[in-house]
């Protein structure tokens, strides 16, 4: 399908109609030999046309949806240039070491670029049986060219008896040979390619002559033993997100997704589809869907909000010009709240769960002691780097997760302050229809500002947006949005049930979440992962990084630190023996609370604006 060319304000067609004619007719070749994938390696030749002279040819820098600086230059190796069968000698920008220079002699038409990538240096990207393809890493291209006007045939060898799927347009497979249609360099680098022994195609939605698919790649055969009601939950994924909407933006949409423990967690997120990963048995263990249900859903949201919908200042046509991130809070804070409501709408979660899921991420927010001195919009304009932070006491610096959940946060106090003024008559769902406006079109991007945002808001529900915005985002704010809770029918509480959000990010991450009791985070072997500055197990100078060997004479396992916690409600202080770098001490945790986990309690007389605003908004 194409779509006509129309630079309208600030609209900018993420699929450009008619470019260069030379780029078109004449695009780069790229062979991408994925063949050894399952060894951690692939091999990559590009045919660049080009002109006799001075040539700099650049790596892609700044990903779309990973905000920072994050092209892995260094899975590059045996980087070879040559024209006419004869090598050519190149140099690295000193300064900007993303830029190669060339060369190129008189007669010479075309360029050819050999180089292996890496595929596992930076990160996992393949193993024995599943492999994900990020183009971005496999492509030279000249310097200074708009991304929407460089074009490619991109071509890809698969392993033997491997599947594919991906958004590139018109596949057209001869045995483990895949060519694709000519496409821009924008469309190439956000259409990533799923590849795999073992796959599983769901139909999600068609209509219109466009569909859903979602693409599962597994690592084993057994975690594609997927139950149909979990699959009828996904099923309803379009349908709920068309509704919530009200409009379309893409041709055709693959969720992809890879189920793999060696890959990891991800989600980023493209026009036409989504690149997720998540652990072996994501779709067949129930815990999965509680703790990262919203994975799938919240990439599909982005469709809408963050690549059609988008910053102004984080839309480049060049991935070496740096992405400006500070609006972060509405691209993925916003989206955050979206894809888990998708979540608890269509089924992924169940609506009733919602309550203590919403403690449970409100709890969290609460208990960041660096939010007495870094306010948001710090996270934000600062994400590049926070995205790469590391190490323990994330409490105390912060960091880019938050953006995320105490935008989900702030968009819900939003939506219930859109839904009590109006008395039920709008809601965010509201705005979103005006945010979304066309109904249908194709993947392109429309970009806005935090003023658009803002008016965008009070043309739903009249408001002092700017002001609200000033104060949770802008501003350092101690707590996180403290009316949505009793304005939507809840109150926050602590009793020494487990929170079955916490337990079930406890089971994913094989730890121990002691944050609300003692204020520490224990891995499954022991090891403190993190404290929680101020707190009794912070005062008894326990850190991070040291490993408890008994608590109470007990050799430590999860039993006995629960047995020993139990037992603090007795006001008997507990005594850990740790260990760190070699040495050993015995420290008092002075602490008489029990367990202690964060739900949401009823407020009598009151409307639950929760079980509202959760509700699927279509019938099965």
């Amino acid at each position: 399908m194409k779509y006509a060319l129309a630079l309208i304000g600030a609209s900018f067609l993420f699929c450009p109609a008619p470019a260069i004619a030379q780029t078109q007719s004449a695009p780069v070749t790229l062979v991408l030999d994925a063949s050894l994938a399952p060894r951690g390696v692939a091999t990559v030749h590009e045919t660049i046309p080009v002109k006799p002279g001075s040539l700099k040819l650049v790596y892609p820098k700044w990903i779309p949806g990973e905000h920072g600086p994050t092209g892995p230059l260094n899975n590059l190796a045996t980087i070879r240039f040559s024209a006419n069968g004869q090598p050519l000698h190149w140099r690295r920008d000193t300064i900007d070491m993303y830029g190669f220079h060339i060369d190129v002699p008189s007669g010479v038409s075309s360029l050819d670029v050999d180089f292996d990538v890496l595929m596992n240096a930076a990160d996992t990207m393949a193993t024995h049986t599943v492999a994900i393809i990020n183009w971005n890493r496999y492509v030279f291209y000249e310097d200074g060219v708009n991304s929407h006007d460089y074009y490619f045939k991109p071509s890809i060898v698969l392993p033997d008896g491997w599947d594919f799927a991906t958004a590139l347009r018109d596949p057209k497979r001869t045995g483990t040979r895949v060519d694709f249609a000519v496409t821009p360099l924008n469309m190439l680098v956000d259409s990533p390619l799923d590849m795999g022994a073992y796959v599983k195609k769901v139909p999600l939605w068609s209509g219109d002559g466009s569909f859903v698919e979602f693409d599962v790649f597994a690592a084993r055969p057994q975690d594609l033993d997927i139950s149909e009601k979990l699959l009828d939950a996904y099923k309803r994924v379009p349908a709920e997100t068309f509704a919530l909407y009200g409009s379309r933006h893409f041709a055709d949409y693959h969720a992809l997704l890879t189920l793999s423990d060696q890959i990891g967690y991800e989600g980023i997120e493209h026009h036409q589809s989504s690149d997720d990963r998540a652990s072996d048995d994501f779709l067949t263990n129930p815990t999965m869907s509680l703790s990262g249900g919203d994975l799938v859903t919240h990439e599909f949201s982005h469709s809408w909000n963050g690549k059609y919908r988008r910053p102004a200042d984080l839309t480049t046509n060049d991935y070496q010009v740096p992405e400006q991130t500070d609006l972060l809070w509405v691209y993925e804070g916003m989206n955050q709240y979206l894809g888990d409501l998708l979540s608890f709408r269509s089924g992924i979660r169940d609506p009733k769960d919602y309550p203590e899921y919403l403690a449970s991420i409100y709890a969290s927010m609460d208990t960041e002691t660096g939010r007495a001195t870094t306010p948001i919009i710090d996270l934000t304009a600062g994400a590049p780097y926070f995205f790469e932070a590391r190490g323990a006491y994330h409490a105390m610096r912060r960091g880019a997760g938050d953006f995320y959940t105490e935008g989900e946060l702030l968009w819900l106090d939003a939506d219930t302050i859109i839904r009590e003024r109006s008395h039920g008559a709008r809601s965010l769902d509201t705005f979103l229809h005006k945010y979304t406006v066309p109904a249908v079109t194709g993947p392109i991007v429309e970009t806005y500002t935090r003023a658009q945002i803002e008016t965008l808001l009070n043309d739903t529900e009249p408001y002092d947006w700017h002001a609200f915005f000033e104060k949770y985002v802008y501003s350092i704010a101690e707590h996180p949005p403290t009316d949505e809770l009793a304005r939507s029918g809840w109150k926050l509480v602590y009793t020494d049930k487990p929170n079955k959000f916490v337990s079930a990010d406890e089971s994913r991450r094989r730890s121990t979440n002691a944050w609300y009791s003692i204020g520490a985070l224990i891995s499954s072997k022991g090891v403190i992962t993190d404290v929680r500055q101020d707190s009794p197990a912070w005062q008894a100078g326990l850190a991070a990084g040291m490993t408890i060997q008994a608590i109470d004479g007990q050799t430590y396992d999860r039993d006995v630190f629960n047995y020993a916690l139990a037992r603090a409600k007795d006001a008997t202080p507990m005594t850990f023996t740790v260990m760190q770098d070699d040495w050993f001490a015995n420290l008092k945790v002075n602490y008489s609370g029990g367990a202690r986990y964060p739900h949401l309690e009823r407020i009598e007389g009151t409307p639950d604006m929760l079980e509202a605003i959760m509700a699927p908004h279509v019938k099965p």
